[in-house]
């Protein structure tokens, strides 16, 4: 019998595909999982100046219009949202460049982790 992974566990392993790919490149995990009743951040980290909210999408048998679908606008202003959240909370961070990135793990045709800087901005 074939074993299927469920979409909690693919997510979990994409995260943790993720938060590997952003060590191996100097990136700083500060949490995972950052979570407010308006929404949830899967990875913040920090290199040089800058502190990166990360959208981490698991695609195994996605492709653009899914990662689109998945990206929507109203998406997005969740994370920024929860972002603003975030940053009231941690003042530490005031100081440091702000950017919206999205890593695609396992979509056909990318690499197997896909790293999209700037993805989108607060100002949308």
């Amino acid at each position: 019998m074939i074993e299927r992974k469920t979409t909690g566990l693919i997510g979990n392993e994409g995260e943790d595909k993720a938060c590997a790919y952003l060590i191996d490149n100097s990136y700083r995990i500060i949490e995972r999982n950052f979570r407010t009743r308006s929404g949830e951040i899967d990875i913040i980290a920090h290199k040089d100046d800058v502190l990166v909210f990360v959208e981490v999408k698991a695609l195994p048998s996605g492709n653009a219009e899914i990662l689109a679908h998945e990206l929507d606008l109203r998406k997005q202003r969740k994370i920024v949202k929860t972002a603003n959240f975030f940053l009231l909370k941690h003042r530490e961070y005031n100081s440091s460049k702000i950017r919206f990135d999205v890593i695609v793990i396992d979509m056909p045709n990318l690499p197997p982790v896909y790293h999209i800087q700037n993805a989108f901005t607060e100002f949308i």
